[in-house]
């Protein structure tokens, strides 16, 4: 017999106010330099759509930490009604993805927006995180999903997973339309990600 999951309650969902959003990322930046380049860790969206410059791109792969459909989504790909799934890292096992170069000058400028897409709700905990790529480990940002946020879901059966992605839609699009690019985008950097994989031939 299936188990559904119940996704959070609409009722008591909130998001960071200004301020906060910006004693998180301020927080995340506290041993920076201000004059050193940084690097930031992606995993799914920021692969296909980073929206933002950068003067590097590298493969890269992090150890201790897993790509994985555990996040609700109640703004981007969902609603607090209708909440659809996107990617965090959980933790355990290996997980390919890219990084960037971002310029020192230009962090100022970048990190605010970033902030505002990736923690609207603080459902993530920045991190900075060793990165293996092209033989030298690098300290990357990345954005891990919080496990004591109301906003993880370890694991939903195949049957309700299927449903939320196809019926999940935000304010930056449909939920199956961000699964299936990051299928892709995933395909495209030549990294393999059976899970997603297998998913992606049920939907």
């Amino acid at each position: 017999m299936t188990v559904f999951t119940a996704p959070p309650s609409a009722q008591h969902f909130k998001t960071l106010t200004a301020s906060e959003l910006n004693q998180s990322m301020l927080q995340s930046l506290g041993h920076w330099d201000q004059t050193t380049d940084l690097w930031l860790f992606a995993y799914g969206s920021l692969i296909w759509r980073p929206d933002f410059e950068y003067l590097e791109q590298r493969p890269a792969t992090l150890h201790g930490f897993h790509r994985s459909l555990c996040l609700w989504s109640r703004i981007n790909r969902g609603t607090p009604e209708n909440p659809g799934v996107v990617f965090a890292l959980d933790e355990g096992g290996i997980c390919e993805g890219v990084i960037y170069r971002v310029a020192a000058d230009q962090v100022k400028s970048i990190f605010p927006p970033l902030w505002q897409r990736e923690m609207p709700s603080g459902a993530y905990n920045p991190k900075w995180v060793d990165c293996h790529s092209e033989g030298s480990v690098l300290s990357a940002l990345a954005f891990v999903i919080d496990p004591h946020t109301d906003a993880y879901v370890p694991s939903i059966p195949l049957e309700q997973l299927r449903e939320v992605i196809h019926t999940a839609h935000g304010m930056n699009g449909a939920c199956i339309e961000y699964v299936l690019q990051t299928a892709a985008a995933l395909k495209h950097a030549n990294i393999a990600d059976p899970k997603l994989e297998l998913l992606v031939q049920h939907l």
